[in-house]
């Protein structure tokens, strides 16, 4: 499986996703304002991922703090305060945060914080490990035998601790002969369905069919589509799902057409704090990543745009989530979460 992240001896070695599919580039660090910069720029993305990677770059700081013989209390906060500003959207940051923010070191020596603040982060990484497992499990029993699945964004093990939310279940549906076609929109404006899910689905030996993101409504109506599953950045209270831009469109056409439209998600990327979609914040990426590709110009110089990262699809559009508690349906219900 691939390993987007990893601990080793003191220093994170994570894949630098924006190299992909071209090269597999892996980066070694042990400063925290590397991790920082890996996930402003997308090297390191995906809600999971980018809570994992920020608890191992608190935990980092605690390191060298210690090395410097630096106070590990202040080094942390940081480290926290300077992680926390990377990317609004995705709620599993903040809970990462939180977590190690609230670890209690009170009366530990140096070296014994450090160690408490490098386990906590690794516990965070294998339990985001598990509970790809148990989601996988949970939504295997909704796919169908010759399923033919749509697919948005990423959410596979370049974007979790494990084998993915999405296609994670996508994998282990395969693995049961279930598959019979996934298509893979190529989710603008950051090409992270043709650059990151085609090549992740590839590299695992699974066909897949790379379509436009406006193509999926047309092969819905041709009945060539089954069911969509998709991950997710942040889940409100009230079930609104922010999810990579295009999301809603294809909840829209998943419903006119009448077929399930599933959000795979651990705990993790559910917010209670917030009543609804509407308090979401949504990042918005440089024009340069729909005006340009590389150096070539595909846009008038100085046109205007417009490049959401993430939409919200109303609960009301969502057949179920699959979480590692199971698969939840309508009327949501969270407080099990």
């Amino acid at each position: 499986m691939i390993k987007a992240i990893e601990w080793l001896d003191e220093r994170v070695r994570f894949l630098d996703q924006s190299k992909l599919p071209g090269d597999e580039v892996y980066l070694e660090t042990d400063q925290y304002e590397i991790i920082a910069q890996a996930i402003r720029s997308l090297q390191i993305r995906g809600a999971p991922l980018i809570g994992i990677a920020a608890a191992y770059g608190v935990a980092l700081a605690a390191v060298r703090a210690r090395k410097e013989a630096l106070p590990i209390a202040s080094s942390v906060e940081e480290a926290i305060s300077s992680l926390r500003a990377t990317r609004p959207t995705a709620v599993n940051l903040a809970w990462a945060l939180h977590r190690m923010k609230t670890l209690d070191v009170r009366g530990c020596s140096a070296g014994d914080a450090c160690t408490r603040y490098v386990m906590e982060a690794t516990a965070i990484h294998r339990e985001d490990e598990r509970m790809c497992r148990q989601i996988a499990d949970a939504g295997l029993k909704l796919i169908p035998p010759e399923a033919r699945i749509l697919t948005h964004c990423n959410a596979g093990a370049l974007a979790t601790g494990g084998a993915g939310t999405a296609l994670g279940v996508i994998v282990a549906a395969h693995r049961e002969g279930k598959i019979r076609e996934v298509y893979a929109s190529e989710t603008r404006p950051a090409l992270q369905g043709s650059r990151l899910t085609a090549w992740e689905l590839s590299k695992g030996g699974i066909d897949v069919t790379l379509v436009t993101d406006s193509t999926a409504a047309f092969l819905m109506e041709q009945n060539r589509i089954d069911l969509v599953i998709v991950g997710a950045d942040r889940i409100a209270s009230n079930g609104d799902t922010a999810n990579k831009i295009g999301t809603y469109s294809h909840a829209l056409a998943a419903r006119h057409h009448r077929l399930p439209f599933y959000v795979a998600a651990p705990r993790s990327t559910f917010d209670p704090a917030l009543p609804d979609g509407s308090c979401i914040p949504i990042e918005e990426r440089s024009g340069r990543e729909m005006t340009h590709c590389g150096e070539m110009l595909l846009a008038p110089a100085g046109v205007g745009t417009y490049t959401p990262a993430f939409d919200i699809t109303p609960a009301s559009l969502i057949t179920a989530f699959i979480t590692e508690r199971g698969v939840i349906y309508p009327p949501f219900d969270f407080k099990s979460l």
